[in-house]
């Protein structure tokens, strides 16, 4: 196959890297070697035209190895199939002259199976071997069926062997190419879970400075204002004192976020009394009395359901005391066998659930609603809010139990953090639903508050 063009690559065979280079070498040695034994028999046989089968047969070699030797044949199909052409004709003045260049058919066939498209390869390999036949009846002088055998047997090994091994080629070539399209999808899925992740990160760090940093700016300006307002100086000095704590608790607040530790509210402590230090504290820094209840045992709940509903009442309450207009304010941790309930209720002004974003309700755009919602269903919890125009408003969260733990969707990071999860809550409870007892108790406290 030396100097042949390859069909796909418009090359010569023996240049392109798909063809093995042991088989190229294998094909070289047949061919010279075949070469040379055609020579020796002429000559040691004495022929009589010994001289002219040396000279014939290395005309036929030199045009054999000149094939990969010009730029023309390595880059033109035409070129190489006049190359081909060429050499066939110097194989048939050898195949005049002694019987031995028979042998040679076998090599070219290889050559024509690769350089020729297949129909005409397989005419072409039909030629050849009639060709063969017809050289071995010249110099016998007679027909035998051995004479069609073994030159049909060497067209069929050399069709069988070409077809087979190109088959392997296109196998091969065919899962390179599904490998590759495999791995573009996996890079593609990873690129597609790190922006998933991103903004999943994003939002959790949105809740987290809306539920605590602006929480407390806005506690901030209350007191600032209402300190302005002030014509005690005794009273307006406490107010600017409350402020600053204020202010420092943020600032430790912000500074938790960037070492990314786990609310500095539950820090030695559980949910029940961080519960009752937010109502107080809220209390203290707004004027809205705030009373916390705590129903049932003492529940051992994850540190990720803690921060989440810890995160959920201190938002509930901000907005009571930014939005409301709320003169009392209730919050009430129930815990039972198989279910832990979380409500927050006011007697404000309320708003019309069906068009949170509408005309008198939270001036926030509703994120803190998203920001309550998105945390209950993050650790399986089921969230509820009901309210009306000036008859206050009701938040309700309620985990199950009966599995022996709240279904927390994130998980929680080996520095205690609560982490994002990628998928949201259980049945069809996270779409703002509840149960009877849930929404039958926030109903009723809702009601006492007002």
């Amino acid at each position: 196959m030396a100097g042949l063009p390859q069909r796909e690559t418009r090359t010569a065979v023996l240049s392109t890297p798909e063809v093995p280079r042991l088989l190229r070498l294998g094909l070289h040695v047949l061919v010279g070697a075949l070469l040379l034994l055609s020579m020796g028999r002429a000559v040691a046989g004495g022929e009589a035209h010994a001289a002219w089968t040396v000279v014939v047969a290395l005309v036929v070699g030199a045009t054999y190895a000149a094939g990969p030797l010009v730029p023309a044949v390595r880059r033109s199909v035409r070129a190489a199939a006049a190359w081909l052409a060429l050499l066939l004709v110097a194989w048939l003045v050898l195949l005049l002259l002694t019987p031995d260049a028979v042998y040679l058919a076998f090599a070219w066939f290889f050559v024509i199976l690769r350089l020729l498209p297949r129909p005409a390869a397989l005419a072409a390999v039909g030629v050849t071997t009639a060709v063969a036949v017809a050289g071995f009846v010249w110099h016998a002088g007679t027909f035998t069926a051995a004479m069609v055998i073994g030159p049909g047997i060497g067209a069929a090994v050399a069709i069988a062997t070409v077809l087979g091994y190109q088959a392997l080629q296109s196998e091969s070539e065919q899962r390179r190419r599904l490998i590759v399209e495999l791995e573009r999808t996996r890079s593609e899925l990873a690129s597609a879970e790190r922006r998933a992740g991103v903004l999943d990160e994003r939002e959790r760090l949105a809740r987290e400075i809306h539920d605590t940093l602006a929480q407390g700016l806005m506690s901030i300006q209350l007191l600032l204002r209402a300190a302005g307002r002030s014509l005690d100086p005794a009273r307006a000095a406490a107010l600017v004192e409350q402020a600053r704590q204020a202010a420092a608790d943020n600032l430790a607040e912000a500074r938790r976020l960037v070492r990314a530790l786990a609310p500095s509210e539950l820090e030695g402590s559980s949910l029940s009394p961080a519960l009752g230090r937010l109502c107080a504290a809220t209390s203290a820094q707004t004027g809205i009395p705030v009373s916390f209840h705590h129903d049932g045992p003492e529940a051992a709940l994850p540190a990720q359901v803690e921060a989440a509903l810890l995160r959920i009442a201190q938002t509930a309450l901000g907005n009571t005391a930014q939005h409301s207009g709320a003169t009392r304010a209730d919050v009430s941790l129930t815990v039972m066998d198989d279910a832990v309930t979380l409500d927050v209720v006011d007697d404000g002004s309320g708003f019309d659930v069906d068009a949170p974003h509408g005309p008198g309700t939270h001036h926030d755009g509703g994120f803190g609603l998203r920001s309550m919602r998105s945390r209950a269903e993050e650790i399986g919890g089921r969230f509820a809010v009901e309210s009306e125009p000036g008859r206050g408003t009701a938040v309700s969260v309620q985990l199950d139990l009966r599995g022996g733990s709240p279904q927390v969707t994130g998980g929680t990071r080996a520095d205690g953090v609560p982490d994002a999860g990628t998928g949201g809550g259980t049945d069809g409870g996270t779409d703002g639903g509840t149960d009877g007892r849930s929404a039958e108790g926030a109903d009723s406290r809702a009601g006492d508050a007002r």
